[in-house]
Order: C-alpha cells, then sequence, then structure tokens
C-alpha cells in the first residue's frame, strides 16, 4: 500500500512514495536538525502518522502483529526518513531501533547499517565465548563451597554482633548503676576523705574491667575470622578476576563488532564506527538507532534525504520517560557524534532547542502577603528563577525582586517547573526562608496538586512510590531507577472522569525534579501522562498540572497559613 493508501510501484522494497505527492512548498529547505527539541518536519510527521496508522492496526510484519510491543518489555523507537528517489518520486523510509523480537530484519524496514557477512562470522563464536565465560561465573557464584564459606562467616558475624549488642546492654546498665552510686558517694556526708577516693578509684576500675571484657569480645572474634577471612578474600579475588575476564572478553568483542560497521556520509565518504567517537568506544547500541539505519540506507542507495521523526510506540520503557506516539530528538549519547558525520555534504539546519516562553510583563498575581513572606500565582510558562541562560532573564523571582526597592533579598522556598502553574511562597529575608526551608526539609509543608491525565486510571486512590534520577543522555527528563535512584513518594485520588481522561489530586510527600510528571507516566504509577506534557506525554496547549493549595507554620507568627487557588483548567 502507498502512503496515501493505493497500490504504486516502489523504487525498491524500503520505498512507499507519498500519495498525492507532496507540492514543493511542502518541502523543508534544509535537512531539519535531527536534534530538533520541537516537532518534526510536517513532511516527516505525514509519513511517521502513516506508520503509525499501520501500527495502530496491528500491522507490522507478516507473522509479527503489532501488539508485540506491549508487552512488559516495552515498546520500540521506530524512525521515518523522507526522502526523494532516484526517478525524483518523494517518498519515506522507515526504520526500528536495534533489533525487534530477536530480528535484525523485518519487510519494510531498512537493513542494520553494518557489515552482515563480517558480523555473521563474527558474532555466534564470540557470543558463545561470552556465555560460557557467564556460566562459569555464575557456577562459581553458585558453587556449594563458596555459600557454604559465606555462611558459615555471615553466620559468626551475626553471633558476634548479637555477643557485641548482649555486652553493650550490660556495659550499659552497669554505667547508669556506676552513675547514681557516684551520686551517692558525693552526697554522702559520713564519708572520709580516703573513703570517698577509695569508692570512687573502685568504681573507676569497674569501668576500665567493662572495656577490657569488650576489648577481650572483639579479640576473640577477630581470631574466629582469622582463619575464614583470606578463605573469603580468596574466593572473592578468584570471582573477581573472572569477572574482569568476561569484561575484557566483552571489550574486545565489542570492538570488533563496531570495526563491522562502516558510516558513510552525504559527501559519499566513509569511516569506522570507532572513529568517530573521542573514547574510541562507541556506547552500546550505537549506530542500531533508527536514524542512523535510515541515513545510511539512503546514502548507499541514492536517496536524497528530506527530513527525518523518530517516535516511540507500545509500552513504556522500564525506566519510562517514553509515551506511545510522542516524537523525540535524536539522542545525544549514541547518535552525537554519528548523525553530524552523516549529514556533511547536506544543507542542515541548526538545531531548535526548546525555546522559553514570552509572557507579557503583566504583574504577578499575589495570593499573601505580608513583611515578611509573599505567596504568588504563578502562571504556567513562566521560570520560577532565571534560567541559566542569561539570555532568558524574566521568572517569578526577577518580577518579585523588581516590585519595589529593598526587595532584592527575596528568595523563593522551592520551585515548580516552568510548564506547572500555582502557588508559591518566598521569603523576604533569611531568617523567614530558613525557616520555610526546614519546614520543607521536613516534610512539614502540605502541597496539593490538582492535574488531568490521559486515560483512565485504575482505581480510585493510592501511593505511588518509586526512586528516580536524572536521563544522563537525556537532559533534563527523569526516569525511574531502582539502584541510583532517590526516594520518590506520591499519594494521590481521583476526582473527576471525563471524555476518557482523569482529573486527580496529587500530593508530593518528596520533592524530586518532574516527579509528579513522572509518577503520572510511568506504568509503575498512574501509567497515564499529565495532558500537555511535553516531555513525559504529548505536547499540547498547555501542561494540565496545578499547585492548587499550600499549607505551612508562618515562621514569624506561628500561625497555620492554608491558601488555595483554584486550577484554569
Amino acid at each position: 500500500m502507498s502512503a496515501g493508501g493505493g497500490p504504486h510501484l516502489a523504487a525498491g522494497p524500503w520505498f512507499t512514495p507519498f500519495e498525492p505527492q507532496p507540492l514543493a512548498d511542502e518541502l523543508p529547505e534544509r535537512f531539519p536538525s535531527p536534534f530538533d527539541e520541537g516537532a518534526p518536519h510536517a513532511l516527516a510527521c505525514r509519513a511517521a502518522e502513516w506508520l503509525q496508522r499501520e501500527l495502530r492496526a496491528g500491522r507490522l510484519a507478516p507473522g509479527l502483529p503489532a501488539s508485540c510491543l506491549d508487552t512488559t518489555a516495552g515498546g520500540k523507537m521506530f524512525g521515518v526518513l523522507a526522502v526523494r528517489a532516484p526517478d525524483g518520486r518523494i517518498g519515506f523510509l522507515r526504520a526500528f531501533s536495534g533489533m525487534l523480537e530477536g530480528r535484525w530484519d523485518l519487510p519494510g524496514f531498512v537493513p542494520p547499517l553494518f557489515i552482515r557477512d563480517a558480523r555473521e562470522q563474527l558474532e555466534p563464536s564470540g557470543e558463545a565465548l561470552v556465555k560460557r565465560l557467564m556460566a562459569r561465573e555464575e557456577a562459581f557464584r553458585q558453587s556449594p563451597e563458596r555459600a557454604a564459606l559465606l555462611a558459615e562467616d555471615d553466620a559468626l558475624v551475626a553471633r558476634h554482633a548479637e555477643a557485641r549488642a548482649a555486652l553493650r546492654a550490660t556495659h550499659d546498665a552497669r554505667k547508669k548503676q556506676r552513675h547514681a552510686r557516684r551520686a551517692d558517694i558525693a552526697a554522702s556526708a559520713g564519708l572520709s576523705e580516703d573513703a570517698r577516693r577509695a569508692a570512687v578509684h573502685a568504681l573507676d576500675q569497674e569501668s576500665r574491667r567493662d572495656k577490657a571484657e569488650l576489648r577481650g569480645l572483639e579479640a576473640e572474634h577477630d581470631e574466629a575470622r582469622r582463619t575464614l577471612s583470606p578463605l573469603r578474600a580468596r574466593l572473592e579475588r578468584r570471582l573477581r578476576a573472572m569477572e574482569r575476564l568476561r569484561r575484557i572478553v566483552c571489550r574486545a568483542l565489542m570492538k570488533r563488532l563496531h570495526d563491522t560497521y562502516v558510516v558513510p556520509n552525504a559527501r559519499g565518504e566513509r569511516r569506522h564506527l570507532r572513529d568517530l567517537y573521542a573514547s574510541d568506544e562507541p556506547p552500546s547500541g550505537a549506530a542500531d538507532c533508527a536514524g542512523p539505519k535510515l541515513l545510511a540506507h539512503a546514502l548507499t542507495q541514492g536517496f536524497q534525504p528530506l527530513a527525518l521523526a523518530e517516535f516511540w510506540w507500545g509500552a513504556p520503557p522500564p525506566a519510562g520517560g517514553r509515551a506511545a506516539g510522542a516524537y523525540y530528538p535524536a539522542c545525544k549519547d549514541k547518535c552525537g557524534p554519528l548523525l553530524p558525520y552523516m549529514l556533511e555534504g547536506l544543507s542542515v539546519a541548526a538545531p531548535r532547542p526548546f525555546m522559553v516562553p514570552t509572557l507579557p510583563p503583566r504583574p504577578l498575581d499575589i495570593v499573601f502577603e505580608d513583611e515578611w513572606l509573599v505567596v504568588v500565582d504563578k502562571p504556567e510558562g513562566l521560570l520560577s528563577v532565571p534560567a541559566k541562560d542569561v539570555s532568558v532573564e524574566d521568572s517569578v523571582l526577577a518580577r518579585l525582586r523588581a516590585r519595589a526597592p529593598g526587595a532584592t533579598g527575596t528568595m523563593l522556598a522551592h520551585r515548580l517547573d516552568l510548564d506547572t502553574s500555582g502557588l508559591l511562597v518566598a521569603a523576604k529575608d533569611a531568617r523567614t526562608y530558613a525557616a520555610l526551608q526546614r519546614q520543607f526539609a521536613g516534610r512539614e509543608v502540605h502541597k496539593r496538586y490538582v492535574a488531568w491525565v490521559e486515560g483512565s486510571v485504575r482505581g480510585e486512590r493510592g501511593t505511588i512510590d518509586f526512586p528516580m534520577r536524572v536521563d544522563l543522555d537525556d537532559r533534563p527528563r527523569q526516569i525511574h531507577d531502582p539502584v541510583h535512584g532517590k526516594p520518590a513518594v506520591t499519594e494521590w485520588h481521583v476526582l473527576e472522569r471525563s471524555q476518557g481522561r482523569t482529573k486527580v489530586a496529587l500530593f508530593p510527600l518528596t520533592g524530586r525534579t518532574h516527579q509528579l510528571r513522572v509518577h503520572a507516566a510511568h506504568p509503575l504509577g498512574l501509567g497515564a501522562p499529565i495532558v500537555g506534557d511535553r516531555l513525559y506525554g504529548h505536547p499540547g496547549s498547555r501542561l494540565h498540572l496545578h499547585a492548587e493549595a499550600l499549607s505551612f507554620q508562618h515562621p514569624a507568627t506561628g500561625q497555620r497559613l492554608t491558601l488555595e487557588r483554584p486550577a484554569p483548567f
């Protein structure tokens, strides 16, 4: 089927022509940067919408329904590249990132970038060796010898900890008794000075005996472990040696695999993949993203690249941060050094970074103010504090400080995202600021947000609790990371359901960056992105997230201050 719905002879098995053909003014003047933060070019979106219709209808490949992308393993990043074919027709190519269901090739999708024969000769034996090393390592890790030794050593440590705790409890009780006896000696008027000194000396001796008893216990433990510790250390050294050998073999194999990638550019030049990365070690999966696959195929088959779009389809990845149907720029970690080289020889537009909107300089909406603090209703699209980019000076803080002479000491006690509206409190002096900060840090400030989320949320109320951290490859997005993430907890309950959306109240118990947005979008949370969320869902006219209530103890008066401002949506 063609892009317009009717049959058409394609220029090769991967090319799908547009029908009707786009007009000249619908073509981009320059190739749009693949790192654009905004929406892709309309021509690339047209191709992406065609592919999304196919996926929505369940058509992925013969014998492979699109429903395979809805499993807990997560979906897949897809890409389309609008091109001019050698015969002059305008159409597009399509690709998926990495492998799909264990396959590099699917009908209709461009092939991978690597040299197939070289990889097929290298990969089976290399993977088999790595698997043997992993199996040997795991067998040793689970060996009866190691398990018995670790269990014996752990039991010894546990017995010592128990004995030490019991002895300390005994010593603490004796210490309290000695304190009481010292007080009695000091208060006794009938004791002679010599008798008093002798009694105090006896108490000191008891204290020294307790310390000696503790040292004896520690020495006994050290002696008991003297035999086990070297044996345990020897086993751990052997295990680490196995791990190092596996890593060395993996790195060597990865270098040889990377050497099977020869990367073309629009000038007709070719370079090995590793030559394009400063460290000589490309990240895992480099050149397997949809963008490099598409460009490599176009450049080697005589197609003129016109515009690229990449989007996610299927269930979110385990770390979150992706929504089905949403467009994403090329990743900077893997594709940052790669795509600019591939595009050399084309006229490429500069990347369009996300721009902070310019809001009219109208006065802030003051909800409460006295001589110590001020609470404002921050509009969506206004920064809380000035941006790192010095060209963007407008912010809540800047406007507060510009209201009156002497306001330069004003400090925000917390912040709201650029896209979030609602109540924001600022202190007018350092003492008030420090007091508010202590309340925020001690979770004594009660905050209530309201949001509309996409879809029907399961259940009526609950608690979301999973750790988060910044996505180092895609700042400022945040992701779920059970190992390196920081705790993030949100309580919620449903307020309303209407037209396929759910209105929820959100109560953050921690204050992580983008916490509510990630907790809403992630499958471990509500599994429903906030309406209009350009980072974790689908862009819209605005983010439907509003801080509608704030309650805290006034640092100066001691009174509980509770403020509300309804959401504007």
